[in-house]
């Protein structure tokens, strides 16, 4: 069991998290028609959108209620009002989603009763628009909590409770942030192949997976629809991604009944195989063809791969469940997880990183934590650490802004697992370093006791 150790500094030095409403804003990105708002100043959604685009190089549609000093010290209900009043007159969103900054909470305002206040007296125009509030103050949490709110707040709200006829092939999946577009696709195109009808909350490959409309769409154009997560509770299974979904799928359960099965991690040989035997006995059909063909090549990458992995020290800093994810991976093929840096923590599964210990900070902390290690994993505000270190950089989660297609990566299953030992082997072909010939004979200049030394063997 991995030992927390607190964060203790008073200032972030290269800060390694992202913003809670940032999460709910990405959360609320995987609905169709949907449009994120930013409750606070013009710089919190400034911000978000600016990372927002630079990892995705797509146009995204974030709004905000642009508070100014005025609204921030009398309160911003009115500009709330006005801004989902505006949104909907302009863009006729089929969901907005409201996300609290820091400027409001630290305010203290009641947000429910305002929204619900504005849903009242504009009952007939925002008919056809729900409106979700995930209450996310930035110096709370980090993104992996804002994802989990927004998608805990469209069960509750949209969700229509009480038992309901099951359909028996329909699977209700609550993915976490973590998972990649292609991830998420390749999780659907492997529930399909068993004859099961996936739903997840929130699909972001539907919305952010680099199409381009043949028209301007002021909202996202893709992703689950209102009416899929109304009907949640016809499901007759559902599988959730991460301990940090774990809240999303108990607030399922609790409104429908629905049961829940929570994966950790769907990353690694054991991962996999547990989630193709839950499929293929909720489906009672065999394990396709092509699924054990995946298995078999994930079996030749670990064979063919692990012989680079043996004895290596990676340090790693990300979100609790992606901290989880890639240190199992890493240590399940033989690697040490030297250091372990996260953003916060509540989440229980910090305690089954393999590691000795794990830091909550930043990425000054991993840097200090990485010297002599042999690879840093961490995402694109890394890059300065590792070349001060000389240490490789192996970029994951969010944001990744100087490579193009982190998205298009799978990184589950057998084929994403396959794909992450490739990368990292050769990762660490790429940076090994040609031995001496010191290194290779380290005898070759030993001193010589004086009792040898005369001895015919010395003179040969």
């Amino acid at each position: 069991m991995a030992s927390i150790i607190p964060q203790t500094k008073s200032a972030a030095v290269n800060p390694l998290k992202s913003s809670q409403p940032l999460g709910a804003a990405f959360a609320f990105l995987g609905v169709d028609g949907a449009v994120p708002l930013f409750h606070g100043s013009q710089g919190c959604t400034s911000f978000a959108l600016v990372l927002f685009v630079r990892h995705f190089k797509e146009a995204v549609p974030l709004q905000t209620t642009a508070m100014d000093e005025l609204a921030t010290i009398l309160g911003g209900a009115d500009h709330l009002e006005e801004a989902i009043l505006n949104l909907k007159t302009r863009t006729k969103p089929k969901l907005i989603g409201v996300c609290t900054t820091a400027l409001v909470e630290t305010r203290g305002e009641d947000f429910a009763g305002d929204i619900a206040k504005i849903k009242l007296d504009h009952a007939e125009e925002l008919a056809g628009t729900e409106v979700m509030l995930a209450n996310t103050p930035d110096f709370d949490g980090a993104i992996e909590e804002g994802w989990a709110k927004a998608v805990t707040a469209m069960i509750e709200g949209i969700t229509r409770p009480g038992e309901q006829v099951r359909q028996s092939k329909k699977i209700a999946i609550l993915p976490g942030w973590n998972l990649t577009v292609a991830d998420l696709e390749h999780l659907r195109e492997t529930v399909e192949s068993f004859g099961l009808e996936p739903v997840m909350l929130p699909d972001v490959s539907g919305s952010l997976d680099g199409t381009v409309p043949d028209r301007w769409i002021p909202t996202t154009y893709g992703g689950t629809g209102v009416e899929d997560i109304r009907e949640l509770g016809t499901a007759a299974h559902c599988i959730a991604i991460g301990e940090h979904m774990r809240c999303s799928a108990d607030a399922l359960q609790r409104l429908t009944g629905v049961p829940y099965m929570l994966f950790h991690s769907l990353t690694g040989l054991k991962a996999a195989d547990r989630l193709v035997s839950l499929l293929s006995l909720i489906s009672g059909a065999a394990v396709p063809a092509k699924i054990r063909r995946r298995r078999a090549q994930l079996q030749d990458a670990l064979l063919d791969g692990h012989f680079h992995f043996g004895g290596k020290k990676i340090a790693i800093a990300a979100e609790p469940d992606q901290l989880y994810q890639l240190a199992t991976f890493f240590a399940g093929m033989g690697a040490e997880i030297a250091a372990a840096v996260t953003t916060a923590d509540r989440s229980k599964i910090l305690e089954k990183i393999p590691a000795e210990s794990v830091q909550v900070g930043d990425l000054g902390d991993l840097e200090t934590l990485a010297a002599g290690t042999n690879l840093l994993v961490t995402h694109s505000h890394g890059r300065q650490a590792a070349e001060r270190l000389g240490i490789p950089l192996m970029r994951v989660g969010f944001p990744i802004f100087d490579r193009l297609g982190s998205q298009h990566k799978p990184t589950i299953l057998y084929q994403g697992t396959r794909d992450l030992i490739f990368e990292v082997a050769n990762i660490f072909q790429a940076n090994q370093h040609a031995p001496s010939p010191e290194t290779l004979d380290p005898f070759r200049n030993r001193e010589i006791p004086d009792d040898l030394a005369s001895s015919p063997l010395a003179r040969h």
